[in-house]
């Protein structure tokens, strides 16, 4: 049996420029951290007593003789890839729900990937993880997605990674603990309780990358300026004014991205004392971020209270092959 440990992501700048009909002819980059919250995958060869090769358990339960018969399509097609050819269960678990901004999609293929390594008695790379991620799901499945969650979710840690044509590069930033935990406490999560298909605002988003090229090269330029704010040592607070200018650029990527609902949670927000704040991921829902200095958090949870507020920490080891028996 092989469990793997495969942390969610926060984007904070960048977002947009690390689908590959961006980076494919113009330079892009994203500022993102990983978090202390995790997707699970358990894995083990099923014993052949069963009537069914493949036991598949995620949100609902798919039991199948052929791997082609699979519904799930990032599990189906990774069997294929890696050709498993015993029969499997494979149980997925998370500390967060899927649909909601955190590279949910993306967490799970990483960490399908690690297993399926270890399944073999591999040891995958951080950057095998995130390239044969990106290959499964942009090449293989034809989803909608950028880059920067499978290389976030396989490397973790806080990092500047950059997307050039057939290659990206993740640049740890050099931060003290001190600063780490500046920025960690002046932070706080919402989940808005409005879970989207990401794929379908995503497809909006990449067939309009040209004319939001402006907008895009601003958001890749606020990366520079929030990695300048971190490792500088300037005010703290301005990298949550950042937030605010993203959050700006962001709603012009597509209609898709905001609503009369998640517009009210932001400047309820904002009124109650925040200084800036995004939707993360693609938009439509799911988790939106907020920079609030401590004075006023009691005063943002009050005046979102309707809302789940998820606390977390930073995190930095990535997709991990936690338990390995061969039992």
């Amino acid at each position: 049996m092989i469990i793997s440990r495969t942390p969610f992501r926060i984007s904070f700048f960048g977002g947009g420029s690390d689908y590959p009909d961006w980076y494919e002819n113009n330079n892009g980059q994203v500022l993102s951290t990983t978090i202390n919250k995790y997707c699970y995958i358990n894995i083990r060869y099923l014993p052949n007593f069963f009537n069914y090769n493949y036991r598949i358990r995620y949100y609902k339960t798919e039991e199948a003789n052929k791997i082609s018969d699979i519904e799930h399509p990032v599990v189906r097609e990774a069997l294929k890839y890696y050709s498993i050819k015993d029969g499997i269960e494979l149980v997925h678990n998370a500390d967060l729900p899927a649909r909601s901004g955190l590279g949910s999609s993306s967490t799970f293929t990483v960490g399908l990937i690690n297993t399926l390594h270890a399944l073999k008695k591999e040891i995958a790379t951080k950057r095998v993880l995130a390239s044969s991620a990106i290959n499964l799901e942009q090449n293989i499945i034809k989803e909608n997605v950028g880059s920067q969650d499978q290389v976030a979710a396989a490397f973790g840690g806080f990092n500047n990674i950059k997307f050039t044509k057939n290659n990206f590069q993740v640049n740890q930033l050099p931060l003290s603990k001190n600063r780490i935990k500046e920025l960690e406490g002046n932070l706080m999560l919402f989940f808005t309780g409005f879970q989207r298909s990401a794929s379908n605002i995503a497809a909006k988003q990449i067939k309009s990358i040209k004319q939001n090229k402006i907008d895009l090269s601003n958001s890749v330029s606020l990366v520079d300026e929030g990695i300048d704010i971190l490792v500088k040592d300037k005010k703290i607070d301005d990298f949550g004014k950042l937030l605010d200018e993203q959050w700006i650029i962001k709603k012009n990527y597509s209609d898709d991205v905001t609503n009369e609902n998640i517009n009210k949670i932001y400047k309820t927000a904002i009124n109650a004392g925040a200084i800036g704040g995004k939707l993360l991921g693609a938009g439509g829902g799911g988790f939106i971020l907020f920079y609030v200095k401590k004075k006023y958090q009691i005063s943002v949870r009050k005046s979102l209270k309707n809302l789940l507020y998820v606390p977390f920490e930073f995190e930095s080891n990535g997709s991990q092959i936690v338990y390995f028996s061969n039992q």
